[in-house]
């Protein structure tokens, strides 16, 4: 059965339009957004730009989306286990049953722009210790957000802590969270009056490419003060202002026509849409494998005992045995009640299929992995378990069926094909102006080498562009070198081997002492403040960080090469 695409579905259905334009669902509706933040297109408009625009963070590196990329589910993709994506779990040591393949957000950033070390990643990208949750259908869930729910309900203004918003606003006070987070996308000890400075002084989504159209002609050209004021009646960028139009784009985000809607439901009064099975829906909407899988999911699976409702959670909490419960406390951070140890937020099922690997820990890589892990009746006991969680006993053929079931039934299109309201752009991570590393470094003493770390953006105007060196020798003078020539080859030069063309135009910048102890333990950050010239469009300079040993098989260690591509 063919599916049909509505780009205007997810919108529409939210909004208090006639009814010759008003698109009905498939599914049910979300629960209606808080009285003090109702949905309106400029709006949602307005929170879609915010939400993707990595110049909310303190590098200029990530946004909101990248961690939520609607084809990945609304999950973060790049949570594969590769390194960079993992974090080492509560052992701090990486390669260990207990590693946590999660989100990589920002390297450990200083208020001036440079990078602080630290112990597990050192000035590398830091990864969070949880796999990034969908916020697509998260409007489901008005009043608890985030795996232990710290996100409640009452929305609080991030800065005067007044009450804007009394109920069902958890979307806004999630949205809260992330931008002041060091390891997210803020420095240390970020402000979200520095968040509102950022964005007052920020050309919006300056750093994405192929902005979708309505989006790009609701921008034309205008700063970002003129956009709040479309959305809110006056110029004035502020933190809870932030908060209610991201809070608001994502109330769109409703993936809420799929197959299963369709099909008429889960059956039974006890899922979404419908009055449930095919006597409310389409009975072709389901291949026989599927329905032989639904039929799993409401009986012998038992999955729909926590996986009931519009979004298939019933958004408590539970400990499942995933890992010991004492790995994560999970609810209990937030309650301090020793029953909530390990506790998490039932994630919702739709569009499952696009969102691995599983759990909060990102434990599972596949489905076929997390159905077996239910089979068994999880992998670790507490006294706490959720009483759900036993071995199920499910036949070869039931646990297939209902991973079928798990699949295609669940995935609305739009979603996978990344059409509207689910439609992107291209970050500036995502492009081929992230700066492009080449050749290899210059040992010192004891043979360590020198590493590179050049991440942030090579736009014009870029005030601060941050790159550093780690590895290096604590206490002894670092250079970062810039040449509008490169050496691929890697000419000898003092022991060290050149990455950059010793030509005119050469700009040398002194960083002083790398901070840090001995051979190995250094690091420092060259800042560049690039100008605001088009001329330099299409130009390339070539970087590389030297530092002063007088110690070891030459006089200076150096790292590989840099290339920054000015856009």
């Amino acid at each position: 059965m063919q599916r049909r695409l509505n780009p205007l579905h997810g919108l529409l259905a939210l909004l208090p339009l006639s009814g010759a334009l008003q698109a009905a669902p498939q599914g049910p509706p979300p629960p209606p957004p808080p009285a003090g933040n109702p949905i309106t297109v400029s709006k949602a408009l307005l929170g879609k730009a915010l939400f993707w625009d990595e110049q909310l963070s303190a590098t200029r590196t990530t946004s909101c989306a990248t961690c939520h990329i609607p084809t990945a589910g609304g999950s973060d993709p790049r949570t594969t286990g590769a390194p960079g994506s993992v974090h080492p779990g509560p052992d701090d040591t990486f390669g260990t049953v207990d590693d946590i393949f999660a989100s990589p957000g920002v390297p450990n950033t200083r208020a001036d722009g440079t990078y602080q070390l630290t112990d597990l990643f050192g000035i590398e990208p830091q990864v969070t210790r949880r796999k990034a949750p969908t916020m697509i259908n998260a409007a489901y869930s008005p009043n608890v957000q985030f795996w232990d729910g710290r996100a409640g309900g009452t929305f609080t203004d991030p800065i005067t802590g007044q009450v804007v918003l009394g109920q069902g606003a958890a979307l806004e006070s999630q949205v809260a969270g992330p931008p002041l987070s060091p390891e997210e996308m803020g420095h240390i000890g970020s402000d979200w009056a520095g968040v509102v400075a950022r964005i007052e002084a920020s050309s919006p989504l300056a750093l994405a490419t192929n902005v979708p159209a309505d989006l790009t002609a609701f921008i034309n050209g205008r700063d970002y003060a003129a956009l709040f004021g479309d959305a809110f009646g006056s110029a004035q960028v502020t933190a809870s202002r932030v908060c209610m139009a991201i809070a608001t784009y994502e109330r769109t985000l409703i993936g809420n026509d799929a197959p299963l809607d369709d099909f008429g439901g889960l059956g039974g009064g006890g899922g979404p849409g419908g009055p449930g099975g095919p006597g409310g829906g389409d009975p072709n909407a389901l291949t026989q494998l599927e329905q032989q899988g639904l039929n799993v999911f409401s009986g012998p699976g038992r999955c729909i005992t926590c996986h009931g409702g519009p979004n298939l959670s019933d958004n408590q909490f539970h400990y499942t045995g995933v890992r010991p419960r004492n790995d994560d406390l999970g609810r209990f951070e937030v309650t301090g009640n020793n029953q909530d140890r390990g506790r998490f937020k039932t994630p919702g099922l739709r569009n499952v299929e696009l969102r691995a690997p599983y759990f909060h820990n990102g434990r599972f890589q596949t489905l076929e992995d997390v159905v077996a892990f239910y089979n068994r009746g999880g992998d670790f006991d507490a006294p706490n378990k959720a009483p759900q969680i036993q071995p199920l006993g499910l036949s070869p053929q039931q646990r297939t069926a209902l991973v079928a079931f798990l699949r295609r039934p669940l995935t609305d299109l739009r979603v996978a094909a990344g059409t509207a309201p689910f439609d992107g752009m291209t970050l500036y991570s995502q492009s081929q102006h992230v700066p492009v590393t080449y050749g290899a470094g210059t040992p010192g003493t004891d043979g360590h080498v020198p590493q590179l770390v050049a991440i942030e953006p090579p736009k014009i105007g870029n005030p601060s562009l941050s790159v550093a060196v780690s590895n290096g020798f604590g206490g002894k003078p670092g250079i970062f070198a810039l040449s509008p020539a490169m050496d691929f080859g890697g000419t000898p030069f003092l022991g060290t081997q050149l990455h950059i063309g010793l030509v005119g135009g050469m700009q040398i910048l002194r960083v002083g002492m790398l901070e840090g102890v001995g051979p190995g333990g250094g690091f420092a950050t060259a800042s560049l403040d690039v100008p605001n010239d088009p001329a330099l469009v299409g130009t390339s300079l070539f970087g590389q960080f030297f530092v002063v040993e007088n110690g070891g098989p030459g006089r200076f260690a150096a790292t590989e090469g840099v290339r920054f591509d000015w856009y």
